[in-house]
């Protein structure tokens, strides 16, 4: 039995995913790092045991009916956890993106700026005081009623509903109606109105052609249709609804995000005339303080908001204690290099990295003590100038008081630790062990370990010839955010890192690059979208595996006398699917008082296949047998199957054997979604010059996965293709042909090129942030 003062979080029997029966024992009140090669078990040990296990207590103490409101985690597969505080999670995951979630809103900066001007604002004469709920665009009392709170209207034009005035309506001039039944009865409603349908738009008058489409009538008329040999078509009453009214009603009510967004291409968006985009009610817009209005304020980055604040000196004792408030608030924000970004800058254009800052600068505010702060990756997205200031942060909640376990592949933020645990030794299967548990400089003594190469190796990095470009790609001149009138010149046939602070304008930069540009050929994006947003998209469906893997079970012996073809091994339609939990693998439980659970589908117990179905195999394996194979052991499977190992071995050199071939697409990182279209990228057969694009392919992944995806795309480059990569990782810029470094600084301080040339000539130039760290690395 260990004493109540135990000062150690003690893990015992762990076996979440991989893990394998994992005992460790970590000291509170410092700051732990978890290292270890993609698919390890470091997130699982962190979060998904040490993080779940804390959240599960918690969950146990709250009354059962706030519980059922709570979506809840499972318990952990652990055997016991003692000496556990309460914790708090700050992990990558997007929320689902708002266009009403802003910097402010995540930071609460806005509730104490909506206070400041509601208390200590300057009101016209006469004019009564408001609530702090009128100066915010989210609440009836505030949102202008022109655009209800957006700022921005969507206005549409015949121009854009009409893009070929020399087509007729039967032909389909009116390119913003649906297809399909809907739109040929938009045509017979017209018709039967006395429309000519067959006339071409442009010489049709303009009251009639202005009434097609932006009428808010909507006339119902009988409906003769033209008869097609051998079917009945009675007459039907048909109502009319303006090309206008259908797009504004898609774009506004409908569920379906293709339908919205092929709505929003007829669509024109600018700022609202009644409020300026300003998103406020007059009454709101006409209070002021320091001289600016809320929505003024709002729009400055934050560097810039604290000197407004500052420079606006009011005497009066309420106006002093938010303001200091507010800078207190602000401070922690661009302490951790955010001071570029502005409070009504929305959610959904920041990266997972920034938007994990966000919430870390709230925590340090909130006071807390006594706790486990878990984090995921928190230096992702950072330049190294900017981990420094994470480090300071980090230091900071353990110096309130607080244990901060990180999972990290960052090595600054590795040396850094207090405590090392490190899980491998490899992935998947081949890892689940923890090989060090203590002081990070005792690592170097683990003969087995992956991060201990890279943490203590001093050797210099083996010289690489710069190749010469074979042609110039010029982007620009690109003013866009915080760019102006920048010119970039990338070269062709070679490896281009683009380096810079967070916010200096790198994304931007790349995003100017097009198909259209002499040079490019073919253009390939991989980003970190997701691969797909239900858990019926997996890996196999995404890279075009599982066709093959369903025609070598439909070419079995067994398939083949039962006549099963290609679609009974499918799971996503009726047929080989088990029908009681359709092919989804589990069944939701509805339980009175508390949240529906999920549990394994009773009759086909998560295979998601019926008993038919699962009785044809190949090799000794039936189809969920096959799923549940990670890509590596996969691959050994299907050995003697040249179209399945190709694909394989495309995923395997991008460091991704751990996956699980039908491991959904709601389970994966960013970063791995990213690696997998680049492994579907490389399968293909390419034919002539291709520009990969990748934004900071480095995320989430290990140095060693790192060093493995810098091989693969330097092959690309070899092959005669051009790559160009947003990265921090200075390893992965050292070993570029050519470096375009933008800054100085984010935001209006960023913006411009500060150096471009080989590595080595980078890392010596003047005033770029990124020289310094690029120095340390071995250059040629």
């Amino acid at each position: 039995m260990h004493s109540p003062h135990d000062p150690f979080v003690r893990v015992r029997g762990a076996r979440e995913h991989n893990l394998q029966g994992v005992d460790v024992d970590i000291p509170r009140d410092v700051l732990a790092v978890f290292t270890g090669v993609s698919g390890s078990g470091k997130s699982s040990l962190a979060f998904g045991t040490i993080y779940a296990e804390a959240q599960r207590r918690y969950f146990e103490s709250v009354a059962p009916y706030a519980r059922r409101l709570i979506h809840q985690v499972g318990a952990p597969k652990v055997g016991e956890i003692t000496g556990l505080p309460p914790a708090v999670s700050l992990q990558q995951r997007r929320s689902a993106p708002t266009s009403r979630s802003s910097v402010g809103t995540v930071t609460t900066l806005s509730n104490s700026l909506r206070m400041l001007f509601s208390r200590a604002g300057r009101y016209p004469e006469g004019a009564e005081r408001l609530d702090s709920d009128a100066f915010s665009p989210n609440t009836a009392a505030g949102a202008c009623p022109e655009c209800h709170g957006l700022g921005r209207v969507h206005r549409t034009t015949e121009e854009l509903l009409v893009p070929d005035p020399s087509l007729s309506i039967r032909e389909g001039a009116v390119a913003a109606w649906p297809g399909a039944w809907q739109g040929k009865n938009l045509r017979d409603v017209l018709d039967a109105l006395g429309h000519d349908v067959d006339r071409p738009w442009r010489e049709l008058p303009q009251q009639d052609r202005d009434w097609i489409l932006f009428t808010d009538e909507q006339p119902v008329v009988t409906v003769h249709p033209v008869r097609e040999a051998g079917r009945i078509h009675r007459p039907y009453q048909g109502t009319y609804m303006s090309a206008r009214r259908y797009v504004m009603k898609t774009f506004s009510d409908s569920k379906s995000q293709t339908l919205r967004a092929k709505a929003e291409r007829f669509l024109a968006s600018a700022p609202c005339p009644a409020c300026g985009g300003s998103r406020l009610r007059p009454e709101a817009m006409a209070v002021t303080f320091g001289g600016r209005t809320i929505a003024e304020l709002a729009a400055l980055p934050l560097s810039e908001l604290a000197e407004a604040l500052e420079s606006a000196a009011d005497a009066s004792q309420t106006a002093r204690v938010l303001t200091e408030d507010l800078l207190a608030r602000i401070a922690t924000v661009t302490e951790l290099g955010l001071g570029y970004l502005s409070p009504d800058r929305a959610t959904p254009t920041l990266s997972a990295g920034e938007l994990q800052r966000l919430r870390l600068a709230t925590q340090l505010r909130s006071g807390l003590f006594g706790v486990v702060y878990v984090l995921d990756e928190p230096s992702a997205g950072l330049h190294p100038a900017d981990t420094e200031a994470l480090l300071t942060v980090l230091d900071r909640l353990k110096e309130a008081g607080n244990s901060v376990f990180v999972v990290e592949h960052h090595l600054d933020v590795v040396r850094h630790a207090d405590w090392l645990v490190d899980v491998g030794p490899r992935a998947g299967e081949h890892g689940g062990r923890v090989l060090h548990s203590g002081p990070p400089a005792d690592l170097a003594g683990v003969e087995e370990s992956a991060t201990a190469r890279f943490l203590f190796d001093e050797a210099p990095a083996p010289v690489r010839e710069v190749r010469d470009p074979q042609g110039w790609l010029k982007v620009g001149p690109v003013t866009r955010h915080n760019l102006r009138e920048v010119t970039a010149e990338i070269p062709l046939g070679a490896f281009t890192a683009v380096t810079g602070v967070s916010g200096s304008g790198k994304s931007t930069l790349v995003g100017e690059i097009t198909e259209d540009l002499p040079g490019v050929g073919r253009l390939v994006c991989v980003d970190q979208k997701p691969i797909g947003r239900t858990p019926r998209s997996n890996l196999a469906t995404y890279t075009g595996l599982f066709d093959v893997v369903r025609k070598v079970f439909a070419a079995t012996g067994t398939a083949k006398e039962r006549g099963y073809g290609v679609g009974r091994f499918s799971f996503n339609v009726a047929g080989g699917r088990c029908e009681t939990c359709q092919g989804e693998g589990f069944v939701s439980v509805e339980l009175l008082f508390l949240p529906s659970t999920y549990a394994p589908c009773p009759d086909c117990a998560g295979a998601r296949y019926n008993s038919e179905t699962l009785e044809v195999t190949y090799q000794g394996r039936n189809i969920a047998e096959v799923l549940d194979l990670t890509v590596e052991a996969a691959a050994d499977f299907f050995a003697d199957t040249p179209s399945v190992v190709r694909s394989l071995r495309t995923l395997l050199d991008v460091g991704l054997g751990y996956l699980r071939l039908g491991q959904p697409a709601t389970e994966l990182s960013g970063g791995e979604a990213q690696r997998i279209k680049l492994a579907s990228e490389l399968q293909r057969v390419r034919r002539g010059h291709t520009l990969y694009l990748l934004d900071e392919p480095t995320t989430g992944l290990h140095p060693a996965d790192a060093e493995l995806l810098a091989r693969r795309l330097h092959e690309l480059v070899d092959g005669g293709n051009s790559v160009v990569v947003v990265e921090h990782d200075m390893a992965m810029v050292a070993g570029a042909d050519h470096v375009i470094d933008l800054g100085p600084g984010g935001g209006d301080r960023g913006g411009r090129i500060v150096a471009s040339g080989t590595p080595a000539e980078v890392s010596r130039a003047e005033g770029s942030r990124t020289a310094p760290y690029l120095a340390r690395h071995a250059l040629r």
